[in-house]
């Protein structure tokens, strides 16, 4: 199954519905469920933003499931921040002028995560999913 590193608490919003765009500086023609995998890297200052208490998130593992359903283009900053309410980007992408929003939807929190080493853009895993527990 296909799946995609995000950096919490971005992945922690994504699988739980709050975060129905993720902001890429590509384009993928890929549409179906992937499996979201939080790195070890956690965004400290977007935690702050954002009141999500750091401590309570898991990295380092494959942590729900998500169905990419369309990709939006974005060819201003006016447009990127229109939409601030569904991918809650910072200013990383205040000045970008061409991005890509991946519009996500049927989110599923894993009960359990599992621990797995992520990959650059989207990648192939060897994950059963069907015996994986879910919230």
């Amino acid at each position: 199954m296909k799946c995609l590193s995000v950096c919490q608490p971005f992945a922690d919003l994504i699988i739980h519905g709050k975060k129905t765009i993720e902001l890429r500086v590509w384009n993928t023609k890929f549409r179906g469920k992937f499996l979201v995998h939080a790195p070890q890297k956690i965004r400290v200052a977007d935690c702050i933003r954002l009141n999500v208490n750091a401590n309570d998130l898991t990295t380092g593992a494959v942590v729900g499931m998500v169905e990419l359903y369309d990709v939006k283009r974005y060819d201003s900053s006016d447009q990127i921040n229109a939409d601030c309410s569904l991918h809650h980007a910072g200013t990383n992408y205040s000045n970008t002028d061409k991005a890509f929003g991946f519009m996500l939807r049927d989110c599923v929190a894993f009960k359990t995560a599992i621990p797995y080493s992520g990959k650059l853009g989207f990648f192939d895993t060897d994950i059963d999913i069907q015996n994986t527990l879910f919230h």
